[in-house]
C-alpha cells in the first residue's frame, strides 16, 4: 500500500482511476475542459505531461507515427507521421499556466500529477504541492531524473512500456536508496494505439508477485475499456485512461481516448467490476441463504405408508422448497421404521421415523 495525498492505494482499497489529458489537450482552456469532464465523471485524478520541447528534442525533425480516426461511422483509421517536436509544442504550457491548471484541478477535488522530463519540471511539481510524479518508460534508465524525483518524497509512478524487468527493479532500487518507498509500477503497453499482442495483461500478475509492497497499475492505450476491466479483474490497483473532447481530432492518442459521453460509464463500470469481484471465499448473506432454500428440495411422501413400515426411496419424491429433509439427509433415514401413518403429500420430518 502507498499513499497518494490523503488517499491509500493497494490491495483492499478501491481502484484509483486516473484520466490522462497530457496528450490530448492543446492549451490552458483545453486542459481545464478535460479536468472538468474528469471530475464530473467521478475520476480520482487527472494526469498531464510536462516537457519543454526545445530541451527534450534535439532533432526537431525526429518523426513520430500514430493513428487517427478517419471515419467515425466505419471506424477506419489513418496513419500519420509528423515531427515529435511539433506534437510536444501543441501541449506545452509555461509554469504560470501549469499553476493555473493545478489550482483548477484542486478546486474540483481531483488529484493532479504529471510525467516529467527535467529537474525544473520536478521543481515545478514540488512548488505546486503535487502528490505524485510519473517517470515515462523511455526514462526508466534515466537514473539521475529518477533519483531527483525520489528525493522529493512524492509518490513515484514508474511506466514500464518498453523496459525489461531488470530495469524496473533497478529503478525501484534507486527510489529505495533515496528513502522513497512510495512507488506505483505501471504495466504500460507501447503503441498509439497499442496492439493486442503487445498488451500482456498477465504482466500485472507478474509485477504483483515481484513487487508485493507496491501497487500495480495499468495504463491503457486501446479503444474502449475492455482491457481496463480485465486489468482490474487481474488485480490492478490503478487504471489510467486517456480522455478527449473528440476522438476525430487529428493528433496523437485521440483515436483511442474516451469521449465525454463515455467517461462516466467507464468509471461506473470499473466500480461495478470491483463490487462483482467480491471475496475469494464463498460467503452468503441471509437473503442468499433463504433463496437457496427456496430452490432446493425436501422429502415428500408420494404414496401412503403405515406405522411400522420401513421408509424407502420408493415411498418418496423430492420437491421444492428445501425447508425439510434434503435428499442427501434422506439417505441416512432409509430403512428406518415410521412411527405413524403418513399420507400422500406429507413432508417427511425426523420425528416421523425411529431407528430400529
Amino acid at each position: 500500500m502507498v499513499s497518494f495525498g490523503n488517499r491509500s492505494l493497494g490491495d483492499g482499497h478501491p481502484c484509483f482511476i486516473t484520466f490522462e489529458a497530457g496528450a490530448t489537450h492543446d492549451g490552458v482552456e483545453s486542459a481545464m475542459r478535460l479536468i472538468r469532464l474528469a471530475a464530473k465523471a467521478g475520476a480520482d485524478a487527472i494526469k498531464f505531461q510536462i516537457f519543454d520541447p526545445d530541451k527534450l528534442v534535439a532533432d526537431k525533425k525526429l518523426p513520430f507515427t500514430y493513428d487517427i480516426l478517419a471515419n467515425r461511422k466505419t471506424g477506419e483509421t489513418r496513419t500519420i507521421t509528423e515531427p515529435l517536436y511539433d506534437i510536444l509544442c501543441r501541449r506545452y504550457l509555461a509554469p504560470e499556466q501549469w499553476k493555473q491548471v493545478k489550482k483548477f484541478s484542486d478546486s474540483l477535488g481531483l488529484a493532479f500529477f504529471a510525467t516529467v522530463g527535467f529537474e525544473e519540471d520536478i521543481e515545478l511539481l514540488t512548488q505546486l504541492n503535487c502528490d505524485s510524479i510519473k517517470i515515462a518508460s523511455a526514462d526508466v534508465d534515466h537514473w539521475p531524473l529518477i533519483r531527483m524525483a525520489a528525493r522529493t518524497g512524492m509518490c513515484i509512478q514508474l511506466d514500464t512500456g518498453n523496459t525489461s524487468v531488470g530495469e524496473v527493479e533497478q529503478a525501484v532500487e534507486i527510489c529505495n536508496l533515496e528513502g522513497n518507498h512510495n512507488i506505483i509500477i505501471h504495466n504500460c503497453p507501447s503503441g498509439y494505439p497499442a496492439r493486442l499482442e503487445s498488451i500482456n495483461l498477465k504482466m500485472i500478475t507478474t509485477l504483483k508477485q515481484m513487487f508485493p509492497l507496491y501497487p500495480i497499475a495499468y495504463s491503457d492505450h486501446t479503444p474502449g475499456w475492455d482491457m481496463d476491466v480485465a486489468a482490474v479483474a487481474l488485480g490492478a490497483n490503478l487504471v489510467e485512461k486517456t480522455i478527449t473532447t473528440d476522438r476525430t481530432i487529428k493528433s496523437t492518442e485521440h483515436v483511442f481516448s474516451l469521449e465525454p459521453s463515455e467517461m462516466k460509464g467507464f468509471v461506473q463500470t470499473i466500480r461495478e467490476v470491483e463490487i462483482a469481484m467480491g471475496s475469494p471465499r464463498r460467503v452468503m448473506d441471509l437473503k442468499e441463504k433463504q433463496k437457496r432454500r427456496n430452490v432446493r428440495r425436501s422429502t415428500f411422501i408420494k404414496q401412503g405408508v403405515k406405522k411400522g413400515d420401513r421408509i424407502s426411496l420408493a415411498h418418496v419424491e423430492f420437491r421444492r422448497p428445501g425447508f425439510g429433509i434434503s435428499p442427501k439427509r434422506f439417505e441416512s433415514l432409509a430403512g428406518m421404521r415410521l412411527v405413524r401413518d403418513l399420507t400422500v403429500g406429507h413432508r417427511l420430518e425426523f420425528k416421523d421415523v425411529v431407528e430400529q
